[in-house]
């Protein structure tokens, strides 16, 4: 119920044009083995021709637990690689409430982040990104990977999260047809790269869908603990329009 709902990115249930930066809404639903445990929504929304903001919510309950979480993600693009500019995170539930927000001051070559009331500095020197546009990173590179020829099959990136530096990588993990919500996808399919091999998630890319992500799913000791699955799509912007939290009325 934590940072498995951050390293996700958006699902979808229908062909879009072929560009993983075209505004959209998506749902999707989580389950921790077959119990459903609530919903989420991605939205993206293009504010000028270059720049761009990238929106989360969820609302997850277990009997008396509960996790509430709303992101946000100002970012800008400069050919096929992502500048962050802004991000926030607040979290609300069962456990500590916190609220995380980091700067990415690219003419000073410093990021600015303070996470539960800490403050920390990192120079911004190389590629860094935030714990939620590095989805759509992923997405570009893996279209231009597929369009160029991709051999060795890894992607890697650097993210601010919880005022430190984290390495967050994905390997290649073959390719598989499945179905989801009755809808059959060709996939490509990636798996997070882990020193233990005690945990594994596996995530499954359509093509065919500007590379979003129809599953994810997450196992610990060979046990699926944690699924994630399409819920419903909308190309362009359909945000404000009612609250994230409910996946009552899903778009078929």
């Amino acid at each position: 119920m934590k940072h498995w709902l951050v390293s996700l990115a958006a699902v979808a249930s229908m062909a879009t044009n072929a560009n993983p930066l075209d505004p959209f809404t998506a749902e999707y639903k989580v389950y921790y083995g077959n119990i459903e445990l609530g919903g989420a929504r991605y939205q993206l929304e293009k504010t000028s021709s270059e720049q761009f903001q990238y929106k989360f919510d969820s609302s997850l309950s277990f009997l008396v637990l509960s996790d509430k979480r709303k992101m946000s993600s100002e970012f800008s693009r400069d050919q096929q690689q992502l500048q962050p500019i802004r991000f926030m995170h607040d979290r609300k539930g069962t456990g500590s409430d916190f609220n995380e927000q980091t700067a990415f001051l690219k003419g000073a070559q410093l990021i600015h982040s303070r996470y539960k009331g800490e403050k920390a500095k990192f120079d911004y020197d190389r590629p860094i990104f935030d714990p939620l546009m590095v989805q759509l990173q992923l997405r570009l590179d893996l279209y231009n990977s597929e369009a160029k020829g991709h051999e060795d099959g890894e992607y890697h990136y650097e993210m601010v999260k919880d005022n430190e530096i984290e390495e967050y990588g994905f390997k290649d993990a073959g390719t598989e047809t499945i179905t989801v919500n009755d809808i059959s996808y060709d996939t490509i399919k990636l798996e997070v790269i882990r020193n233990s091999k005690k945990r594994k998630t596996v995530v499954w890319f359509a093509p065919e869908l500007d590379y979003l992500p129809v599953q994810l799913a997450h196992f610990e000791k060979d046990s699926k603990q944690l699924n994630i699955r399409l819920a419903s799509y909308q190309p362009s912007v359909v945000a404000n329009q009612t609250d994230v939290a409910t996946l009552d009325n899903p778009i078929p």
